[in-house]
């Protein structure tokens, strides 16, 4: 599989010579709307085994080896070159494809209403067959420890066809928001907890779920100590019924991180107790604060960094944004929210106000801006094949457990191609 950079006066024909391709594949790989309209700086995927590499300057046969992790005479002998020649810049370099190591998978679906949506159900039926696990989005807890169920139609039926595990996913939402009150109110009453355990134990069975995943955020700092006595519980209760149980945790750089998105969030603690974690490593671009990078890489990092300090990297999920923000400019506190957008749907942006789509490599992520029909300046933070690539290089870096995506609905084909393209899928169902 091959990343592709859209340059000035580039077309798909040409692109498609140059990789040995047909302009077809990469239109269908692409989910092209425009196919023949292209965006500079725009990312499409060369649905092509293997790939090629273009040398550089100061390039050798050994040094492009060496960084590919293969051998040098392999490579000579695969591209029919004397391993001591020395390479032409711009010369095409074939390189086979590298050994995928085996990650798990899971995206969150967050149906909303009294019925799932068309696309909502479509995007899941696409997504299914590269997932390990599939989070229904959510079983929001009451106060008296019963469960709200969300809409669910056929997205288990979607599930079990495909081999995903179906993960339950238990909230503290209350009136659309993550509630630091309800949060309270049940870990410090062991009686609604044990109401609660029972309840979900009883729903999961009745709907097949296998793994019981706890999201619970925004709760008070000085309900930690609780909140690790209710997990430990819930395991036991849950590992003696034969169900996983898995934890999402804020985005933490380290232990003393302040803040009530952080505080109640041992990650050392909660790594113990849990089968596996996922890190919600996104979200400092949102829609109501400043534009930026929606999961910047440097930040990522350091998440990332700190975890594997703590938790077992066999049992971090890393966790990633399917989508991207439109700020309208200027960004005003307190004003409008920024608009959320598909990475198909940012492209197709940029081409329809004729704009380049730049890339910060601070950040591994790419942006555009535009002035829309009625004057007003924009700016949009998405993701797209460079982007999602990096995150799946720090899996491999890091050795993680693998991915977590939030959420469905959204159209990014390129994620889907690449994924595979990288790792082996674990289907355990």
């Amino acid at each position: 599989m091959q990343i592709h950079v859209v340059t000035s006066g580039e077309t798909l024909n040409n692109i498609a010579s140059l990789y040995n391709t047909m302009p077809e594949a990469i239109i269908s790989a692409n989910e092209l709307v425009e196919p023949y309209s292209l965006a500079v700086g725009e990312s499409l995927v060369i649905p092509i085994i293997g790939s090629f590499y273009f040398v550089q300057p100061g390039d050798t046969l050994f040094t492009i080896a060496q960084n590919l992790g293969i051998n040098y005479q392999e490579l000579a002998n695969i591209n029919q070159i004397i391993p001591n020649t020395e390479l032409v810049i711009g010369q095409r370099i074939y390189i086979p494809p590298l050994p995928k190591r085996d990650v798990e998978t899971n995206a969150y679906v967050e149906p909303i209403g009294e019925s799932v949506s068309e696309s909502l159900v479509n995007s899941t039926i696409e997504a299914a067959s590269y997932l390990t696990y599939l989070g229904l989005f959510s079983f929001q807890i009451l106060r008296d420890g019963s469960l709200k169920r969300p809409t669910l139609d056929n997205l288990i039926e979607i599930a079990n066809q495909n081999q995903a595990i179906l993960m339950m996913v238990v909230t503290n939402l209350e009136g659309g928001q993550f509630s630091g009150e309800l949060g309270r109110a049940i870990l410090t009453n062991e009686e609604i907890q044990d109401i609660l355990i029972n309840n979900i134990i009883a729903t999961a069975k009745e709907l097949n779920f296998r793994d019981i995943h706890f999201d619970m955020e925004f709760l008070p700092p000085e309900t930690k100590e609780n909140y690790i006595e209710f997990l430990q519980k819930a395991k036991v209760r849950l590992e003696n019924e034969g169900f996983l149980m898995s934890v999402a945790l804020a985005p933490k750089t380290s232990g003393e991180q302040t803040g009530q998105w952080y505080e109640a969030h041992d990650y050392e603690r909660i790594g113990n107790i849990a089968d596996f974690v996922v890190l919600m490593s996104y979200e400092w671009g949102y829609s109501g604060g400043p534009p930026r990078a929606v999961s910047p890489i440097d930040e990522v990092r350091k998440v990332v960094d700190y975890a594997v300090t703590v938790i077992p990297p066999e049992k971090i999920m890393l966790g990633q944004n399917l989508y991207g923000y439109d700020w309208t400019l200027p960004y005003v506190p307190g004003g409008d929210f920024a608009l959320a957008i598909s990475p198909k749907a940012a492209t197709q942006l940029a081409k329809d106000f004729q704009v380049p789509i730049q890339y910060s490599e601070k950040n591994q992520a790419p942006f555009f801006e535009y002035t829309d029909n009625e004057g007003r300046e924009h700016i949009v933070w998405f993701e797209d094949a460079r982007s999602i690539q990096k995150k799946f290089d720090l899996i491999k870096e890091y050795g993680l457990r693998g991915i977590s995506y939030w959420k469905l609905g959204l159209e990014f084909p390129q994620n889907w191609l690449l994924l595979e393209d990288n790792f082996n899928i674990i289907k355990r169902a």
